[in-house]
């Protein structure tokens, strides 16, 4: 039996880490699909008695519990279809909600450091050989012929008659991305993000609205650091998804450190042991409460997930931080490495490194994980009632008649709330948006149909504001606003925001007058009420 011993790295970080503390500020959780290559399974926590496993950070799941794919029904959100099960088709209102989740973390990037890439979707299987993922996860992979794959081509380049693999996950593009080029210890950490769709060959029964997929987009990422830098990159992921999370106030969720499997593991018992260490240390000075989840890292290496539990009561995992010093061997990875690095971190049995060179270390990390899965937890949380940045209906204009002047104002009105005001030149040619502009869908009933009736429409849809235009509005250039379908934890504050932008004026329930320029100026307070 391998000796338990920490090793020599592993002695030095403990040292380096009693100098500098973490303090990492681990709040709210949420749903989704991790960049591990092992199946979520059900919770099976194992014991430890030093540190009890629950973190609140909200005080009750959402009542009355309403499954995701009824509400999404009523939003208009996502479709499924028998061609290509898996797969949820997303209408504008869902595509809505997913891009503002993609935009939302890509705002936080640059201050954690992280550079977002594009990778492929499919490799061949030569790939997946390297990495290991072929032998230790093709029953989960989709196979795919690609041109001359069922026999041999002529003037076929090397490799062409190769079966091929759609990506169940991001780490091997990566890899060959670090590996395009020398490396310097003074790059690391190296910090790669990426959205790019997955794919992962769910059995069939599985399969369940957002929640259990075949295609799919992680918020992923990795990173390739030294030895000496993994608690404060581990650190920082901490404090990336106590902040994130935080901003959505789901809860309560469990902090577990998953360890290696009891069979079908890459790598040595040693290795692992190394690794696992690492993430103690780093649970141990987070501040936060955890547990071990015996058996259930990932085949390459270890892990933190965060394990949520949704408004039915039932446990998903969420985050993951993950520790891999599989594939930076795998894929010969390394780089110019200063004396501190070398001494005592390299295997006697390493034979594939350059003098003076050394193996980074990988940390995969999803913060939200698969986005799909995410908006799911999202949408029966929020119950149809979202906040203002993250509406799918955040307005709708309601024409009082059909008198022209009415209904040009309306026309007028949704541009500038929009936020979709055409730019031209002075040949009246269309000129191109400014990348920093806010878009707003703002939606508009012009029907000839009762204004009691489009407003009860409107609020059985759930838009966060109603505003009504009539004669008056489009004689005065101004509309009525009124507060239809808010959170009630942002009220006071949105209240508050329309009291500064009318200069002191109260909200009137039955409408509050505003011009075009001071509501769009509003909602894009709204838009920014998240901070």
């Amino acid at each position: 039996m391998p000796s338990l011993r920490p090793p020599l790295y592993v002695s030095y970080l403990s040292t380096y880490l009693s100098r500098r503390p973490l303090h990492a500020r681990f709040c709210p959780s949420i749903t989704a699909r991790s960049c591990s290559c092992s199946t979520t399974k059900p919770s099976n926590f194992g014991t430890n008695k030093a540190h009890p496993i629950l973190n609140t950070t909200s005080n009750d799941p959402p009542n009355p519990p309403i499954d995701h794919r009824t509400l999404a029904q009523n939003h208009e959100l996502f479709l499924t279809s028998q061609y290509s099960p898996g797969s949820p088709l997303f209408l504008p209102n869902g595509a809505a909600i997913f891009n503002k989740l993609q935009a939302f973390l890509r705002a936080q990037y640059p201050q954690f450091g992280f550079t977002e890439v594009v990778t492929p979707t499919i490799y061949k299987k030569s790939l997946w050989e390297v990495s290991g993922h072929w032998e230790n996860y093709a029953e989960d992979m989709f196979s795919v012929k690609g041109r001359g794959a069922s026999g041999q081509t002529v003037n076929s380049e090397i490799g062409q008659n190769e079966e091929f693999g759609l990506k169940p996950m991001n780490c091997p593009g990566h890899c060959l991305l670090f590996a395009s080029k020398p490396r310097s210890y003074r790059e690391l950490p190296i910090r790669y993000a990426d959205f790019s769709a997955l794919h992962r060959n769910e059995i069939s029964g599985a399969l369940s609205g957002l929640t259990r997929v075949r295609r799919f987009h992680q918020d992923d990422a990795h990173i390739f650091c030294r030895p000496i830098q993994i608690l404060d990159e581990i650190k920082s992921t901490l404090d990336f998804v106590g902040m994130v999370y935080e901003t959505f106030g789901l809860g309560p969720y469990k902090l577990l450190l998953s360890t290696r499997p009891v069979d079908h593991f890459m790598g040595t018992v040693e290795d692992w042991d190394k690794a696992e260490e690492q993430l103690k240390l780093a649970l141990a000075h987070s501040g936060r409460e955890w547990s071990i989840n015996e058996g259930d890292g990932a085949f390459y290496g270890p892990k933190i997930d965060i394990v949520l539990k949704d408004s039915h009561g039932k446990e998903h995992q969420t985050a993951t931080i993950q520790l891999d010093f599989q594939l930076p061997q795998r894929f010969k990875l390394q780089y110019q490495a200063p004396l501190e690095d070398l001494e005592g971190a390299v295997s006697p049995h390493e034979t594939s490194l350059d003098s003076g060179h050394a193996r980074p270390v990988i940390v995969h990390r999803a913060i939200l994980g698969s986005i799909e899965r995410f908006m799911a937890l999202l949408i029966e949380h929020y119950a149809g009632t979202y906040p203002f940045w993250l509406s799918p209906r955040p307005a709708i204009i309601l024409s009082l008649n059909q008198n022209p002047d009415v209904l040009a104002h309306v026309n007028n009105l949704q541009r500038q709330l929009t936020g979709n005001t055409p730019r031209r030149d002075a040949d009246g040619l269309p000129r191109p948006q400014p990348l920093d502009r806010i878009p707003l869908a703002i939606e508009t009933d012009t029907t000839p149909r009762s204004l009691g009736k489009k407003i009860h429409d409107a609020k059985k849809m759930h838009y966060n504001f109603i505003i009504i235009v009539g004669p008056a509005e489009a004689a005065n250039g101004t509309m009525k606003l009124e507060m239809a379908n808010q959170p009630e934890s942002s009220r006071l504050q949105t209240l508050e925001a329309l009291k500064d932008i009318l200069g002191g004026k109260e909200y009137n329930s039955r409408g509050t007058e505003l011009r075009g320029n001071e509501g769009r100026q509003f909602f894009e307070v709204l838009m920014e009420q998240y901070l």
